[in-house]
């Protein structure tokens, strides 16, 4: 087990939250893509905002790909601006 694994394996004890319900790769993406694509305080925002959304049953099911596509169209949207 690696250090990413273990501390999230801690995490979700400390939360109560089931592991397996973590999509840890894909929440990785997301912070990636919003963190390259926005701006980088953007990406633990968009995380929390995330958990947020999903505990309380209105995130979609596929949140995770619609924002990390409006993260790189955030990108394109910029540079037009300019």
């Amino acid at each position: 087990m690696n250090v990413l694994e273990e501390w999230t394996a801690l995490v979700c004890r400390e939360l109560g939250v089931d592991p397996g319900r973590v999509d840890r790769d894909a929440m990785l993406d997301l912070t990636r893509d919003v963190a390259h694509g926005v701006a980088r305080p953007a990406a633990p925002l968009t995380a929390y905002l995330v958990g947020l959304a999903q505990g309380a049953g209105t995130a979609p099911p596929d949140a995770l790909e619609r924002l990390s596509r409006l993260a790189g169209e955030w990108g394109k949207k910029e540079s037009d601006r300019s």
